[in-house]
């Protein structure tokens, strides 16, 4: 590999990834950059062999890294990223911020990002992916983010760069976002408080959400999420179509389609990301062969298959 530039933060060789993921597997990296601040980062990108791959990664909610690991440089932001601070009806936060504490803190401020509560991961991810529930997603309050472009240089992006879908954006490879400013409507903190305690007790009383998983396997065909409304329909959800192919608490080795959700894939114990990615194969090829519909994953597969 060419050679690594020395930054001021924390660059480790051959790092394991598992532990720095949700669901628990996956091997080493090339490199693990975390950067002290956005100057590191964009001095050390601007020094980076342009052919030397980069991935951001968040805290690993969303994603199997496969068992060979990933040849890249991995950069992992941490402390210095993940402030909070709310201005007017503006919250602007860092992208190592939790979705969770994100809503909280809005919250608290009188500022309705509520459905960021149940969101798992950080903010860098959430706007990525276009993040949502209940009806209301990323694109909806999204003003403007600042990212470090695989060139070094700082850039502002707005909506209309991103191109807002479902589940996805127009994010420019190996770009690192930085920090993301989001607008909401006001609230009352105590009524906003009372809505995402609702949302949690909903969300855990639906989900895994004491299993090792990251999130929702694949996306709705439908293309949108669950509203949580009693006119929502399920015909084109993609839990509803697993278990038409009778697919619910489907094993693999240490992976198993969640008994309580069945598009939740979760590691029960000894899982490789072989047997993961496999299994969720195996539910796209069988869900395909009963109701001819191609699920679609949600969760993020990267790196290189174990070598033999």
């Amino acid at each position: 590999m060419s050679t690594i530039p020395t930054p001021r933060g924390r660059l480790t060789a051959g790092r394991p990834l598992a532990e720095l993921t949700w669901l628990r597997v996956g091997g080493p990296a090339d490199w693990l950059f975390q950067p002290a601040d956005p100057a590191d980062l964009a001095e050390f990108l601007a020094a980076l062999d342009p052919a030397v791959p980069v991935f951001p990664m968040g805290v690993g909610s969303n994603l199997i890294v496969r068992d060979g690991g990933l040849r890249a440089v991995v950069i992992r932001l941490g402390r210095g990223f993940n402030t909070i601070r709310c201005e007017g009806n503006r919250v602007i936060a860092g992208a190592a911020a939790l979705d969770a504490h994100v809503a909280r803190k809005a919250a608290a401020a009188g500022i309705d990002l509520t459905f960021l509560r149940t969101i798992p991961g950080t903010i860098g991810g959430a706007v990525r992916m276009n993040a949502g529930c209940y009806g209301s997603y990323v694109a909806d309050h999204f003003v403007s983010a600042t990212a470090i472009l695989r060139d070094g240089r700082t850039v502002t992006l707005t909506a209309d760069d991103l191109s807002f879908a479902y589940r996805e954006t127009a994010w420019p490879e190996g770009a690192v976002l930085v920090e993301a400013v989001f607008e909401g409507q006001a609230g009352e903190p105590d009524a906003l408080e009372a809505r995402m305690a609702d949302q949690i007790a909903r969300r855990d009383a639906s989900q895994p959400t004491r299993d090792r998983s990251a999130g929702s396997t694949f996306r709705n065909p439908a293309g949108f999420s669950s509203t949580g409304r009693a006119d929502d329909v399920h015909d084109l959800k993609a839990w509803k179509l697993i278990d038409d192919a009778g697919l619910r608490g489907a094993t693999l080795g240490g992976a198993q389609m969640s008994e309580k959700h069945s598009n939740f894939l979760v590691n029960i114990g000894g899982a490789s990301a072989a047997d993961l990615e496999g299994l969720g194969e195996r539910v796209r090829k069988e869900v395909y062969d009963t109701s001819g519909i191609e699920l679609k994953w949600e969760i993020m597969r990267v790196g290189d298959p174990q070598d033999k």
